[in-house]
């Protein structure tokens, strides 16, 4: 049995930060039902056909093991059917545009009055109170508001997160507070309305930048991939071609670096690489050192020289390498799920229970499950046909 088997989730969603996070109590074994607009559904089926070219790649990665409900909520008998999944969900959670629900009557707080046992959560931008509530917020729009821009890229040029890190991280504090909320529940009976903001979620996983920055009163400097107080701690081109990141923690890996792989045991006792702080200060001559003994190696050399001295490394992997990578093959990270285009291929949950098979449902058809829903409130097909004749599904 898995840990939320028999919780029934109600989700309003779009885009990604709740789709991602009700993906994940889904695989934890909740019954999650994903409401979408007739016709179009979630907006994020559109975004590309990049999957067996007929569906979207953002959409085939959030959506697996959910069913799918087509409502029109402008619709009064949508909104009927609605409330009947209202009142026999456990958590209903939506992330619609600023003031959407509230004007529905759907934001948590007004659906707890209603069923004080709910679990209610609200995903939003920038939050339910101060100057940019009414803010339409996407993740590179956060991701440049809450700091992360600046703070990425090379010092020539900012960048944001090469994934939608707002979006993933205000989908992992969904999930964190629905299973506490659920918890808490278990033991008081008392359902909560609970709020995430993308901004107060990335700016969480800021606090390194920021205590920096409010200590120091210096601004970060952006180090493309290397580390702002280490080095060396970048990537270093071998004779074969291949990049790999090399990472020294303390002046005793650097002795380990300087007499084995790079073969230049002088560079230990040299004031300016002797410590972690000469050679920050001097960064530019000891990445330079670096780079020229790596230059000398073939990758296999290199690898096994840094074995050997204990000196942590990776390769700079393409997407196309991960694929293939031979950690995740062995550790048979990757299945194959169903969709509407047909199997595909993706990544395992991250956290499994032991003897206990995480849902992998396929990726819903929109509108595939609204029938068996309706059935399930006790609908009767004439009503069911009258739904789909006014529109409301």
């Amino acid at each position: 049995m898995l840990p939320l088997e028999g919780v029934t989730v109600v989700s309003l969603e779009h885009a990604v930060a709740l789709p991602f996070a009700t993906r994940h109590l889904a695989e934890l074994g909740a019954r999650v039902i994903k409401v979408e607009r007739p016709g179009r559904g979630d907006f994020a089926r559109d975004y590309d056909r990049a999957v067996r070219g007929g569906m979207s790649a953002h959409f085939s990665w959030l959506n697996r093991s959910k069913e799918s409900l087509t409502l029109d909520l402008k619709v009064p008998r949508a909104r009927e059917v609605l409330d009947l999944l209202v009142a026999r969900a456990d958590v209903v959670a939506q992330n619609l545009g600023p003031g959407a629900a509230a004007r529905l009557g759907l934001d948590a707080q007004t659906l707890v009055g209603r069923h004080p046992a709910l679990v209610a959560v609200n995903v939003s931008g920038y939050g339910p109170a101060g100057p940019y509530r009414a803010r339409k917020a996407y993740d590179m729009l956060v991701q440049a508001e809450s700091g992360l821009i600046a703070v990425t890229g090379s010092p020539q040029q900012p960048a944001k997160a090469g994934f939608a890190a707002g979006d993933v991280a205000a989908g992992s504090y969904v999930i964190q507070a629905v299973l506490a909320a659920l918890l808490r529940r278990a033991r008081s009976g008392a359902g909560a309305a609970l709020d995430v903001a993308m901004l107060d979620a990335l700016t969480e996983w800021m606090g390194y930048p920021m205590q920096t920055v409010e200590h120091t009163g210096q601004e970060m400097a952006r180090s493309g991939i290397s580390h702002q107080s280490i080095a060396p701690y970048d990537a270093y081109r071998t004779a074969d071609g291949d990049d790999v990141l090399i990472g020294v923690q303390n002046d005793g890996e650097w002795r380990r670096l300087a007499e084995g792989p790079l073969a230049r045991p002088e560079l230990v006792d040299d004031p300016a690489f002797a410590t972690n702080l000469a050679r920050v200060r001097n960064r530019e001559g000891t990445d330079a050192v670096v780079a020229a003994e790596v230059a000398k190696l073939g990758t296999a050399e290199l690898e096994a020289g840094l074995d050997a001295a204990g000196i942590a490394y990776a390769r700079v992997n393409t997407v196309a390498g991960v694929l293939a990578h031979p950690q995740l093959a062995a550790r048979e990270r990757w299945v194959e799920v169903g969709s509407p285009v047909g199997p595909v291929r993706q990544s395992r949950p991250v956290v499994e229970f032991p003897g206990e098979n995480a849902r992998l449902d396929p990726v819903p058809a929109l509108g595939e499950h609204t029938d068996t829903i309706l059935r399930e409130l006790d609908l009767s097909t004439e009503e069911i046909a009258g739904l789909r004749a006014d529109g409301a599904i």
